[in-house]
């Protein structure tokens, strides 16, 4: 089958029988105001850190959710990874990220992210957040997979996420020059004749929607790992941010890239609670269901395998009917609920005490390498328009994120676009448009979810690939160019493009990975995506 061109075109030009209405169609004349200066859309661990850094100039944070909820950064177990011990350096870390990224990494982000992660670590700490402490006031760092060295900072074991955002929604809530807008999410991008960005249109709870200009607009809206029937994102993360940018004419890299974590607790929910990849560096197992490991079948570093191995590990032995479950017993036991008390908290609601029983575990969506091209600032292809965080495509990750790396690029590019625009003189857009397409309903919803993980999931081939692109441009015919169907396709035509196997993209009809790495750029000026360039 041939690659269907995803030649959206600018809405709604290439869907002429959509009708432009007063309720999907939104202009915005005139001057802007000072309070509508910096729009940021997002309120994560990435969009909260730019806010506070940006002081003393005003901005604006749009929250879909009350501060807090519903974010990936509040759910983030693992911690964040600096070089902050005295055996480790940041070339050493970069060194760890280069590898892990499976030849696509950006080697001068990878260096610029490990050099600047201690300092934003002690902004973290001065902000309050509670990281964990040796007897002697040190740090306590945690070794996790894929790093050559202990340097992971934690809070309670695998409460980072949680402890981070509260101080950081306690600090924001506190600051004059942060104006918070709760329960309102983006659905399209403001643009003026130039091309430049100029806001966002708006929607509440209600779906009445309204345009919010801003001078500067810059998305930290996560991933897409809601995409996916099981995840351990919030279901709400359908990569809007990337659908969005797309529409108005961005450069999108590497989509193609989703992370699964291996081991998400295996109980039915959704999302799925995650088993953090510290429980394994604390020398957890993964056995199956008769009681045997398996890791060692599979990689020479077992449990502390790459992410992307070790999920393909657990799927192998759950398509043979083996099962996967990870033993805890005598690495953790009963320490768990001191140690680990998110995860065992999690057990316990499900009937399973970890203390003493292996917990059932599966891959699930958890991280989209992929996204919006951003360069060392911040700064995406379109003048106006900045993104920092998951819905960033910075080269900091290549085709494989090293463990904790996360919330590692999200503080420091939060700093750096703050450094950017904190004294810059912003340009007014002129009159701005926008058109927002209808969000996806709820049925063609759960079959996407159910398609992407079934064909677009650990392990993809040409076959599964091209009939869920199929699918896509059936249901993109009935229901319009909703956000969800226009992300989806595009992770889906760069992995058909790609075929071979690298990192977090299995092709079992291309098991191989080619000699040379080659990143995914696709370019939207005519909205038809090409592969071009090398790392």
């Amino acid at each position: 089958m041939a690659r269907m061109p995803l030649n959206f075109g600018v809405w709604p030009r290439a869907y002429p029988n959509l009708p432009m209405t007063q309720s999907n169609s939104f202009h915005h004349a005139g001057a802007i105001p000072q309070d509508h200066d910096v729009l940021i859309v997002g309120a994560g661990l990435a969009g909260l850190f730019l806010a506070l850094e940006l002081a003393p100039r005003p901005c604006t944070v749009i929250s879909p959710a009350p501060l807090g909820q519903a974010s990936s950064s509040a759910w983030a177990q693992g911690g964040l990874a600096a070089a902050l011990s005295p055996e480790d350096s940041p070339a050493q870390h970069a060194a760890d990220t280069l590898a892990a990224g499976k030849g696509l990494v950006d080697p001068v982000i990878a260096r610029l992210i490990a050099e600047d992660g201690p300092a934003r670590v002690r902004d973290l700490v001065a902000l309050g957040v509670p990281f964990d402490r040796t007897p002697d006031g040190a740090l306590a760092l945690s070794l996790e997979a894929a790093h050559s060295q202990a340097r992971v900072a934690r809070v309670a074991g695998d409460l980072a996420g949680k402890a981070i955002m509260g101080a950081l929604a306690e600090a924001a809530q506190a600051t004059e020059h942060i104006t918070l807008i709760e329960t309102q999410k983006a659905v399209a991008l403001l643009q003026d004749e130039g091309g430049r960005i100029a806001g966002v249109v708006l929607e509440d709870a209600t779906g009445r929607r309204t345009p919010r200009p801003a001078r500067e607009t810059v998305l930290c809206t996560g991933g897409t790992g809601g995409l996916f029937r099981v995840t351990t994102n919030p279901v709400s993360a359908r990569g809007d941010a990337m659908a969005m940018a797309w529409t108005a004419g961005a450069l999108i890299a590497d989509p193609e890239f989703v992370q699964f974590h291996p081991t998400a607790i295996d109980i039915g929910a959704d999302p799925a609670p995650l088993a953090t990849e510290a429980l394994r560096g604390e020398g957890a197992t993964l056995l199956d269901g008769t009681g045997e490991a398996f890791m060692d079948r599979y990689h020479a570093l077992g449990e502390l395998a790459p992410r992307d191995d070790v999920a393909r590990a657990i799927h192998a032995e759950r398509a043979a009917g083996r099962g996967a479950f990870l033993d805890c017993r005598e690495a953790v036991g009963d320490a768990f609920p001191s140690h680990f008390p998110t995860v065992f908290s999690a057990c316990m609601e499900a009937g399973i005490d970890p203390r003493i029983a292996p917990i059932p575990v599966a891959p699930a969506a958890h991280y989209h390498m992929g996204g919006i091209v951003a360069d060392m600032w911040g700064r995406t292809t379109l003048n106006g328009l900045s993104v920092c965080g998951e819905c960033a495509s910075t080269g900091a990750h290549g085709a494989n994120r090293l463990a904790s790396n996360s919330l590692l690029e999200a503080v420091v590019f939060a700093h750096r676009i703050a450094t950017r625009l904190r004294e810059a003189d912003l340009t007014d857009p002129g009159p701005s448009e926008g058109w927002v397409p209808e969000d996806l309903p709820a049925e063609a919803l759960s079959t996407l979810r159910s398609r992407m993980a079934e064909d677009c999931g650990v392990i993809r081939d040409a076959e599964s690939l091209n009939s869920l692109m199929d699918w896509i441009g059936s249901a993109l015919d009935r229901h319009g160019p909703a956000r969800a169907l226009v992300t989806a396709s595009l992770m889906v035509d760069a992995a058909q493009a790609r075929a071979e196997s690298r990192g977090g993209h299995f092709r079992a009809d291309h098991p191989n990975t080619d000699n040379i790495a080659v990143r995914s750029f696709l370019v939207s000026e005519d909205r038809t995506p090409v592969t071009v360039g090398a790392a």
